[in-house]
């Protein structure tokens, strides 16, 4: 790992896909300026609106999202990642929730489809589904070694409530935990920066979470702070609740300072379990 300036964007997406490429590339824009090398976009930063036109523009909004990714990471010279954008399976009925990780040269360094649907009924009236309309993806996300950087490892959103993920992305040497999300405002205002400040501390790396922020539609509302921190649980950068960024350095020998101090990775007793 080296050191290097990492952002989590904040956006506020709609059911217009041109409208969010436009505003996905201000912001990669203005974070490439500031000097960021490792740029994420939140879940659902092509599209936010109702089932049917999601899956309705599901084929051509996968080519166009990853169009996107490799065009912009080539025009600003970044590492960036799709945090989620819906991918057809075939059935007509559902797709997947995929992310990818675009080199500087355009290459994809790593693909992962969300494995944990967020099935919930919250308590101020909002029921969600998503199991209704995606699939859950089959593998488990991976961890790449980004040239120059450091290894990242991938995950989307629900998957932040899910520590043994993140267990095995730090056993496959993540160094630094991607969690691109559109938080609801209800679960988000109790839950978002605890649940972030916990995989960051317990794995005792960097986390770099870009969010949605604001309405989006009808009644969906997302909770925004978008964050960078760090692997003792410091917040290091909060984006608030207005489209910008979360913009932090991640310092490689920060890592091994704070996994000597707090060696607890080492302590694990995975026999026992």
């Amino acid at each position: 790992m080296t050191d290097f300036l990492a952002a989590a964007l904040q956006l506020t997406s709609t059911s217009q896909p041109e409208v969010n490429f436009s505003a996905a590339e201000e912001q990669i824009e203005l974070a490439s300026r500031r000097g960021a090398e490792l740029i994420g976009l939140p879940e659902n930063f092509a599209f936010m609106g109702d089932d049917h036109k999601r899956l309705e523009l599901s084929t051509s909004l996968a080519e166009q999202c990853s169009r996107f990714l490799v065009t912009m990471a080539r025009r600003y010279q970044v590492v960036l990642l799709g945090g989620g954008f819906p991918v057809p399976v075939g059935d007509g009925q559902r797709t997947l929730n995929r992310s990818e990780l675009v080199g500087r040269d355009g290459q994809l360094l790593a693909r992962y489809d969300k494995i944990h649907l967020f099935d919930v009924d919250l308590p101020e009236g909002n029921t969600y589904r998503e199991s209704a309309t995606f699939v859950s993806g089959e593998k488990l996300p991976p961890v790449v070694e980004v040239p120059g950087l450091c290894k990242v490892g991938l995950s989307i959103c629900y998957d932040v409530r899910f520590p043994e993920l993140y267990r095995h992305l730090v056993d496959e040497g993540a160094e630094l935990l991607m969690i691109p999300a559109a938080f609801t405002a209800f679960t988000g205002k109790d839950h978002w920066q605890v649940l972030l400040q916990s995989r960051a501390i317990e794995n005792t790396a960097y986390v770099v979470a870009p969010a949605q922020t604001g309405l989006h539609y009808g009644r969906r509302q997302s909770h925004g702070h978008a964050m960078v921190i760090d692997p003792w649980g410091t917040v290091l950068a909060d984006a608030g609740v207005l489209q910008g960024a979360a913009i932090a350095p991640a310092d490689a020998s920060h890592v091994c300072r704070i996994r000597e101090q707090m060696p607890s990775l080492k302590h694990r007793k995975p026999s026992l379990f």
